[in-house]
């Protein structure tokens, strides 16, 4: 499987600021990288943004923007950094 980020339903993402605006939209992402799923979503009264390891719930971070959710490390990768392999 290869590297790259697929983002399930949500195609016309190729820019980091594709996808703090999609989530600023209430959009919910799904990537897969290095063979592992990651969701992306925001919700609740107070709008953060949650993102996980599809399946594993110990791996949630709320996040307060999008610019803190691409801080997240997805396996050893930044968020950030896999964005820009788009």
């Amino acid at each position: 499987m290869s590297d790259a980020v697929i983002f399930a339903e949500n195609d016309d993402l190729v820019s980091i600021g594709d996808f703090e605006r999609s989530l600023s939209w209430g959009a919910e992402i799904e990537f897969e990288w290095k063979g592992v799923l990651y969701g992306v979503i925001r919700y609740g009264t107070d709008h953060k943004i949650t993102i996980y390891q599809c399946g594993h719930p110990e791996t949630e971070k709320v996040c307060e923007t999008a610019e803190e959710a691409l801080e997240y490390m997805v396996g050893e990768d930044r968020l950030r950094d896999v964005e820009r392999t788009i």
